[in-house]
C-alpha cells in the first residue's frame, strides 16, 4: 500500500511538470518565441527551457516567475488555464 501511494504521488508529480511545459510551450509560441529567445529574455539557460517544456525539470516558483515575465503574462493568466483546472 505505501508502494501504491509513493508512485501514484511520482505520477502526480511527473503529470505536473509536464503540465508546467505544456502551459510554457504555448504561450512561447503563441508569442511567437523561440526557446532561445524565451531563454535570453528570461535569463536562464535554453537547455533548461526544453527541459522544462518536456517535463524533465522540478521548477521553482521563483523561477515560473522569470518565466512569466520573460513571456509577458502575469502568474495568475500563467495558471489560469484549463490545464491546471
Amino acid at each position: 500500500l505505501t508502494y501504491c501511494r509513493q508512485e501514484s504521488v511520482m505520477i502526480m508529480q511527473k503529470d505536473s511538470r509536464l503540465l508546467l511545459g505544456q502551459r510554457v510551450r504555448s504561450l512561447r509560441k503563441s508569442k511567437n518565441l523561440s526557446q532561445e529567445e524565451l531563454a535570453r529574455i528570461s535569463h536562464v539557460d535554453r537547455t533548461y527551457i526544453t527541459s522544462l517544456e518536456n517535463g524533465h525539470r522540478n521548477v521553482s516558483i521563483l523561477l515560473i516567475q522569470k518565466i512569466c515575465e520573460g513571456l509577458g503574462v502575469s502568474l495568475k493568466a500563467f495558471f489560469n488555464d484549463e490545464l491546471f483546472q
